[in-house]
C-alpha cells in the first residue's frame, strides 16, 4: 500500500530540481535545494530538543519561506505543524499555544517581546526557534534558525526514528464565527487525496502513482506552475494553495509583509509572469480592480491564466470588472472551509458567467436537511452542505463538536461545517450562509450573505455586511452596514426597496448605517463580531 506524505513528495522534487525556485519574495529567491536543507536542519533540531512522534509545532510568522519550511521540517520529523494567527494579542496567543499543546514554537523575532510575556505559562514548550527579521535580536531563551541552517550536516531526507505515516496530521486552527480557535485535524494522506494525488490542471500534470513520481514529473513538465499567494499562509486558503504548488515543483511568489497592496501584487505578477493568483474574495479583489482601473496600461499580464478565491463570496460585479482588463483569464470561486476543501466551485470567464453564490457541487457533496434527508433539486428546501471522501478526523480535543460537524448519514461520514444552501433544479447550489450567523426574525430564517449579495447589486453599494439587533416583537431585526461607492449616496428607502425586489420582504434590513469600510479579518472574511458591535451601539 502506498504511503502518501508531503515530505516524501517534496523531497522527490527537491532532489530532482534542486536549483529551481521554490519561493520568491521580493528580491529573495529560495531554491528547492536550499528549502530542503533548511527544513532538514530544523527537523533535526526539533527531534534533538525532545519532541516525539506527533508533537506539536507552532508556526508564528508572516508570509515567508520560513513559514513553509516550518511545515516541511515538522512533516519530515513526523511532527504536527499548526498555524498561529499573527494578529492575536498576548492572551489569545497564550491560549492558542496551550490549546494546541505546542512543544516547539518557530517565530519571527518581531514577536519575541509578546512571547516573553507568556512563555512561563507554557511549560510544555521544549524549544523556541527564532526567525531573525528586520534586525530584531534573537532572545537569549531561543535558538536562531539561521544558526541551525548554517550548522546543517548536509545529509538530506531526514527521518526521525519513528518514520513517517500517511496518518500523520497537521492542525489547521480556525477562529470560525465565534472567534474561539478550533484545531481541525487533517491527515496528510487525506489532504493529498483531496488534491487528486498531485493532479495539477494548471501545469497539465496527471495524478502520481507514488510520492517518488513527484520529482521526475516536475522535471519533465512543459510548464511548472507559478502562483502568487496574496492571502496569509496562516489561513487555510494560502496554506493549502501553497502545499499543492510545492507538490508540483512550482514556484510560490509571496508579497512582502504588511498591509495588502494591490499595486505590489500586480508588479510581482508581471515581473514573475505568474500563472495563478490566490486571494480571499472581495477584500483582495476590489483593490486589485481599483488598481487596474487607475493604471490600465501599467502591467503586462499575458502569463496570467486564473485568479482563484476561497472562503468568502466574491461579487459578480467585481469579476466582470476584472475580466474587462484581463479578458483571457478564468476566475475560480471555490466554496471551501478549514473543515472541508473543495465542496463546490464556480468558474467565470469572458464567455461563461455564473451568478454570485451559485456553485456546482463536486461529486462527493450533498445537501441535507436538519433531519438527515437529502435536499432534492428544485424543492426550495434549505439544508446544510456536506462533503464526504477525504475529510478531517475531527476537531482537536473536542469530541462533542467533532460529532456535530462530522456526522454519519446514510452510512457514510460527512463534513458539515454549517453552511446552508438551496439546490436549484439544475443541481447547482445557492449558498445562503453560515448557520451560526442566521437571523431569526418573527420565526423566519434570514441568512446574512443572501441579503449582502442582494445589496451589492444596488448601484452605489461597494460592500455590505448584515447582522441583527434584538427586537421585542420579532426577536431580531435586520441591520445592514453599507460601504458606498465614491461620489454616491444610496438612500435607505431605495436600498430597502431594492432588497425587497430581490428577496422576501421580511429579509430587507430595518436599519442601514453607512461606513467607510466593512470590518474584515486578516483572511478577508467579514468580522461579524465587530459588525455586531457597531450595530448594537447604533440601533439596539
Amino acid at each position: 500500500m502506498t504511503v502518501w506524505t508531503f515530505p516524501d513528495i517534496w523531497e522527490s522534487v527537491c532532489a530532482t530540481i534542486p536549483d529551481a525556485p521554490a519561493v520568491i519574495q521580493g528580491e529573495r529567491v529560495v531554491s528547492y535545494g536550499d528549502f530542503d536543507g533548511a527544513a532538514d536542519a530544523l527537523a533535526r533540531h526539533l527531534v534533538g530538543a525532545g519532541l516525539s512522534h506527533q508533537s506539536k509545532v507552532a508556526a508564528y510568522s508572516f508570509n515567508s519561506a520560513e513559514y513553509l519550511l516550518t511545515y516541511f521540517a515538522a512533516f519530515k520529523a513526523g511532527l504536527v505543524p499548526f498555524n498561529v494567527n499573527y494578529r492575536y494579542g498576548r492572551d489569545e496567543i497564550a491560549g492558542l499555544l496551550d490549546n494546541g499543546d505546542a512543544e516547539a514554537v518557530v517565530f519571527e523575532t518581531g514577536f519575541a517581546n509578546l512571547l516573553a510575556e507568556v512563555r512561563d505559562s507554557l511549560p510544555s514548550v521544549k524549544t523556541w526557534v527564532a526567525i531573525p527579521r528586520n534586525g530584531d535580536p534573537v532572545p537569549p531563551w531561543a535558538v536562531s534558525l539561521d544558526d541551525l541552517v548554517a550548522q546543517d550536516s548536509g545529509e538530506r531526507a531526514y527521518r526521525a526514528p519513528w518514520g513517517r505515516r500517511g496518518s500523520d496530521i497537521m492542525l489547521l486552527f480556525t477562529g470560525g464565527t465565534t472567534g474561539l480557535p478550533k484545531g481541525v485535524m487533517w491527515q496528510q494522506a487525506d489532504v493529498i487525496g483531496r488534491f487528486g494525488y498531485g493532479a495539477n490542471p494548471l501545469a497539465g500534470l496527471p495524478p502520481m502513482q507514488s510520492p517518488a513520481d513527484a520529482g521526475p514529473r516536475a522535471a519533465q513538465a512543459a510548464k511548472r506552475p507559478r502562483s502568487l499567494i496574496a492571502c496569509p499562509l496562516m489561513h487555510g486558503t494560502g496554506l493549502i494553495s501553497s502545499l499543492a504548488v510545492l507538490g508540483a515543483g512550482g514556484t510560490l511568489v509571496l508579497l512582502p509583509p504588511g498591509s495588502f497592496d494591490a499595486v505590489r501584487l500586480w508588479d510581482a505578477a508581471a515581473q514573475h509572469e505568474v500563472h495563478r493568483i490566490a486571494i480571499v474574495g472581495q477584500a483582495f479583489a476590489q483593490p486589485m480592480l481599483d488598481a487596474l482601473e487607475s493604471e490600465p496600461s501599467r502591467w503586462t499580464l499575458d502569463a496570467l491564466e486564473s485568479i482563484g478565491s476561497s472562503g468568502t463570496i466574491w461579487s459578480r460585479e467585481n469579476k466582470q470588472g476584472l475580466l474587462r482588463h484581463l479578458p483571457n483569464i478564468a476566475l475560480t470561486d471555490s466554496f471551501s472551509s478549514s473543515e472541508a476543501f473543495g465542496m463546490a466551485q464556480s468558474t467565470t470567464t469572458r464567455d461563461a458567467e455564473v451568478s454570485t453564490a451559485s456553485f456546482a457541487l463536486t461529486p462527493d457533496c450533498a445537501v441535507f436537511t436538519e433531519d438527515g434527508r437529502r435536499v432534492e433539486p428544485g424543492s426550495n428546501e434549505t439544508g446544510r452542505i456536506a462533503i464526504g471522501g477525504f475529510i478531517p478526523l475531527g476537531y482537536y480535543k473536542d469530541p462533542k463538536k467533532s460529532a456535530e460537524t462530522f456526522p454519519t448519514i446514510e452510512g457514510r461520514r460527512w463534513s458539515m461545517p454549517g453552511d446552508w444552501a438551496r439546490v436549484a433544479a439544475d443541481g447547482t447550489i445557492l449558498l445562503l450562509g453560515r448557520g451560526s450567523q442566521c437571523i431569526n426574525t418573527g420565526g423566519e430564517k434570514v441568512f446574512p450573505e443572501e441579503v449582502e449579495e442582494a445589496l451589492k447589486l444596488f448601484e452605489g453599494v461597494a460592500d455590505a455586511a448584515v447582522t441583527s439587533v434584538p427586537d421585542p416583537r420579532f426577536g431580531e431585526r435586520i441591520v445592514a452596514l453599507v460601504a458606498r461607492r465614491p461620489d454616491t449616496d444610496p438612500g435607505e428607502d431605495a436600498m430597502r426597496d431594492h432588497v425587497r425586489g430581490k428577496l422576501a420582504a421580511y429579509k430587507a434590513p430595518r436599519h442601514f448605517q453607512l461606513v467607510d469600510a466593512i470590518p474584515r479579518m486578516a483572511n478577508g472574511k467579514i468580522d461579524y463580531a465587530q459588525v455586531k458591535d457597531i450595530a448594537m451601539t447604533s440601533f439596539a
